[in-house]
């Protein structure tokens, strides 16, 4: 069963992978046109959605694997932490994607919802790379 749930494991960081491109997806959508910036946008929900869903694995098969090691209490709650926020931000840059969409339908200029969506992903981008780190190097008591 452990190996099962450390390959589903494996397979949900991959599915988080998104927030590794994610800072250079939204890069390009101040370069592109009003309608290539809403297709983007409806992309990157798309995308951010399926990754909120690989979240949701990442949560089942990481607390399995925690009960069945000896992790330091520091490490489990830096893990459990980092998750929340990457869950957190991944949630709240929904809104401003969705007023992409919305703005550039209504022929509106969308700029600052791009910049908050860049500065979302660059903080997700960072606490990925951070809790990748922290998933390979486990310190243990």
């Amino acid at each position: 069963m452990t190996d099962v749930m450390l390959f589903l494991h494996v397979l949900g960081a991959g599915g988080l992978g998104f927030y590794l491109v994610l800072p250079f997806l939204v890069g390009r959508a101040s370069r592109l046109a009003g309608a290539g910036q809403q297709g983007l946008a409806e992309g990157l929900i798309t995308g951010n959605r399926i990754a909120q869903y690989f979240l949701i694995v990442q949560f089942i098969t990481g607390g399995y694997m925690i009960s069945k090691a000896d992790y330091t209490v520091v490490w489990m709650v830096l893990s459990i932490v980092l998750f929340l926020a990457i869950a957190a931000l991944g949630g709240i840059q929904t809104k401003p994607l969705k007023r992409i969409v919305a703005q550039i339908q209504a022929g509106e200029s969308a700029t600052g919802n791009i910049a908050k969506v860049r500065m979302f992903s660059f903080i997700l981008l960072a606490l990925y790379v951070v809790i990748l780190y922290i998933m390979v190097n486990p310190f243990f008591q």
